[in-house]
């Protein structure tokens, strides 16, 4: 089937006609038997129906060009037809694919370290956004399946607003702009998305704030229905807290939640109604807290929630300060003001506090993460408005797990960034709730 013509150039005849490969001293597509050379193809049904059909002169003339540089190939005469087609068509596909990997861009430089008092410091970490960021970048074959069959879908962070973190050190996110739950488990390098709004019963619509229990199950605020939602620490739903008959749900507007499994007690703010209430692990309404005002243990518009070792603290939105209430619900103390001086508060958002009891809170106008000490004293704070690493558009939740690493919920720049306070050697602080 592969003869040399008297021109001396090498020339294929098949079904389709006859047509002459390029000039190359070193290619040899017929021995002196006349046998085929081309370790893919060889075989007389192949070379009369394979080659036509993927180009004929092309395909050969890059085989012949490559041949030199990838030895290897030969051995794949000893294979079966089938194995042979798949790696050629595998193998022409490389220049194609190559030519559309994207030339890796420069690592933004992170933000420097913020070097504090007595030898503390708060250094950046990294942010995630999309589940690649757990996943991590592909090989080179899935890197090539995806150029063939076209890459997937990758889940990513529309709106985010709320974090938690698990026992597991996963960092679970709110996301109303996808109507679900993101699960970024990077020890595991695996995400998982949760979501009802499809679902028929108690579809889950605006997840709003996010906590979990000592089990790791995740309770997620819906302020658009009015419940609350209770999921495995796998993802599965079990329940919805809050649903009344027709599909009502019984808090005008939850956000703030936190869980206290020790006293087997669910806290809530229901922002519409300025108050907190008072969960048992069923759903129960046991007490209520606070009522609308400007007072002490009144509110206007509370949203974020969060427990420490003796009380509540609670983001009093609009009253433009953090409440301190113990267990009992009496009032204890607050901090910030309306204004424009360094320690006030203009839209205080997401709070926390680390293992020295600072209080972290997120001003979202500023675009900032203000620290405070128990008496109210501005420490220090990081952020500003803007997109580069360690700056922020708009962040709302904050969650501080156990080794003080802190999760900022970046939400215009659709994005999760993560830092790292060290403090001074640990001391007898009590355990962490």
């Amino acid at each position: 089937m592969y003869v040399v013509g008297d021109s001396g150039r090498p020339k294929i005849k098949s079904l389709r006609g006859s047509f002459s490969v390029g000039r190359r001293p070193e290619m040899e597509w017929a021995d002196s038997r006349g046998q085929s050379q081309c370790p893919l193809v060889r075989g007389s049904s192949w070379q009369r129906i394979l080659l036509p059909l993927l180009g004929g002169q092309p395909i050969l003339s890059l085989a012949a060009r490559s041949r030199r540089h990838l030895p290897g190939l030969s051995r794949l005469s000893q294979t079966g037809p089938a194995t042979r087609v798949l790696v050629l068509l595998l193998w022409l596909l490389l220049p194609a694919w190559a030519s559309k990997i994207p030339k890796e861009t420069p690592t933004e430089p992170p933000p420097p370290d913020l070097l504090l008092e007595g030898g503390r410091k708060l250094i950046f970490e990294r942010s995630f956004s999309s589940d690649l960021d757990v996943r991590g970048k592909p090989g080179f074959w899935a890197k090539l399946l995806d150029t063939v069959i076209g890459e997937p879908e990758h889940p990513y962070l529309v709106r985010p607003y709320s974090v938690a973190v698990d026992s597991r050190g996963r960092a679970i996110v709110t996301d109303p702009g996808a109507m679900g739950v993101h699960i970024f488990d990077f020890e595991r390098h695996k995400y998982t998305f949760i979501e009802r709004a499809q679902s028929y019963k108690d579809p889950m619509l605006a997840p709003q704030c996010v906590a979990v229990d000592a089990q790791d199950n995740i309770y997620v605020t819906d302020s658009e229905s009015g419940k609350i939602f209770v999921f495995n620490a796998e993802g599965k739903f079990r329940q919805a807290l809050g649903s009344l008959k027709g599909g009502e749900g019984y808090f005008k507007r939850p956000t703030g939640i936190a869980v206290d499994s020790a006293a087997q007690r669910i806290y809530v703010t229901d922002t519409l109604r300025d108050q907190i209430f008072v969960l048992d692990m069923r759903g129960q309404v046991v007490r209520t807290l606070g009522e609308h005002g400007t007072g002490n243990l009144q509110f206007n518009l509370p949203t974020e929630l969060r427990l420490e070792s003796d009380g509540l603290v609670v983001v009093d939105a609009m009253n433009f300060r953090i409440q301190f209430v113990d267990y009992g619900g009496t009032f204890e103390s607050s901090i910030g003001e309306v204004g424009d001086a360094p320690n006030s508060l203009f839209r205080p958002k997401g709070i926390a506090l680390d293992s020295e009891g600072h209080l972290y809170v997120v001003d979202g106008f500023r675009g900032i993460v203000q620290v405070y000490d128990r008496e109210g004293r501005l420490l220090y704070y990081f952020g500003g408005k803007g997109t580069r690493a360690g700056e922020f558009q708009l962040p709302a939740g904050l969650v501080i797990d156990k080794q003080d690493r802190i999760f900022v919920v970046d939400s215009y720049n659709r994005r999760v960034q993560v830092f790292h306070y060290y403090g001074l050697p640990k001391q007898a602080a009590g355990e962490r709730r």
